[in-house]
């Protein structure tokens, strides 16, 4: 199992010490490093500023929204990248939301499974280097009547072919991934319910294309944190863990409400997300079961990590992209080292 970091979203006062983060991950032979973008900094700026600071680890985008960019625009910034970085680059959509799709980028959140199928057969059309001209539901490329003409990517990538992942959570999104990527990025997983919450769902996708699960990259991100008390770096998540099950979204739609169901906590969800919507989100972080943040996380001794590393190795997991958390950049430093360390006590390196 290859191990990852995700440095989540730029701009919130850490950047020097994300910057030392991944440069310490590239020492220690991490495998990749993923950037985040919602309606404040772009993955894009942030991958290339990383990975002209580091030597072999891989940047990725997790994720390029779909609402944000044509997807031509999509091609030429992963051929860009690929470019720049001598083939270190992996890319990862996914449509983002209804409150930002709608809210930022003035895009209709509707059929989000049509437009990411045609949005990836777009992409990869224009990677391959050929006049890019496609007809769909959602996108006409050149449009009919005007003065378009097919054109074709100038740019040359390293690699004829580029990892493309998606960032999925509900069963039917899981299962196209497994039928049209190269990987999936998940989010909130739980070793023992990763079976019946995504791997399934995935595995339809790749047996209706044809495909096995082999060379096919399971990759969550899964917050870590080192120490003693596991109960206090429980708390540590809270906020996040009711930020997400809570309040991201709107009541009908947030798909890690939804998940948490389906890992078992209907009641604690509809709890959650009634406290955080309703203005209490310390009662809706209060709310939050240990046990749930205990299962989607990596927290403790390093004993203790690696038994969770083993677990997510068992359930199908190939690379485990890591959050490292700390206070202070020594302490985030030392959860990545633990990392390293665990994954070889775990018998996984």
């Amino acid at each position: 199992m290859r191990l990852g970091i995700n440095l989540g979203y730029w701009g919130a006062g850490m950047d020097a010490d994300n910057l030392a983060v991944a440069q310490e991950a590239d020492r220690l032979g991490y495998d990749v490093c993923w950037a985040a973008e919602a309606y404040g900094s772009d993955a894009p700026t942030v991958l290339a500023w990383v990975a002209a600071q580091t030597e072999r680890i891989d940047v990725g985008s997790a994720i390029l929204q779909i609402p944000a960019r044509q997807p031509a625009m999509t091609a030429m910034t992963a051929a860009t990248l690929d470019s720049l970085t001598k083939g270190r680059f992996r890319l990862g959509l996914g449509v983002s939301g209804p409150q930002v799709s709608e809210g930022w980028y003035g895009v209709k959140f509707d059929k989000p499974l049509a437009r990411t199928r045609e949005y990836v057969e777009i992409v990869r059309k224009a990677m391959t280097r050929e006049r890019l001209s496609y007809e769909g539901e959602h996108w006409t490329l050149p449009l009919p009547g005007g003065p378009g003409k097919p054109l074709k990517l100038t740019v040359h990538p390293e690699r004829e072919h580029i990892p493309l992942y998606i960032a999925a959570i509900g069963p039917k999104n899981l299962e196209q991934t497994g039928e049209i990527a190269d990987g999936a990025l998940l989010i909130f997983p739980a070793a023992e319910h990763l079976e019946a919450t995504a791997l399934t769902h995935i595995r339809a996708g790749r047996e209706k294309a044809g495909l096995t699960m082999e060379g096919f990259d399971v990759c969550p991100t899964v917050p870590l944190a080192l120490g003693e008390d596991v109960n206090a770096l429980a708390d540590m998540f809270r906020p996040y863990t009711a930020l997400y099950v809570g309040g991201m979204g709107s009541r009908k739609q947030n798909f890690y409400n939804q998940l948490a169901q389906r890992m078992g906590y209907e009641k604690e969800a509809a709890e959650i997300q009634d406290k955080y919507l309703g203005g209490d989100k310390n009662g809706a972080a209060e709310a939050v079961p240990h046990s749930l943040i205990d299962s989607t996380t990596l927290l403790g001794p390093v004993a203790r990590i690696a038994d969770g590393m083993r677990a997510y190795a068992e359930a199908g997991v190939t690379t485990l992209t890591l959050a490292p958390a700390g206070f202070t950049l020594d302490e985030r430093i030392a959860a990545l080292r633990a990392g390293t360390e665990a994954v070889e006590l775990a018998g996984l390196a």
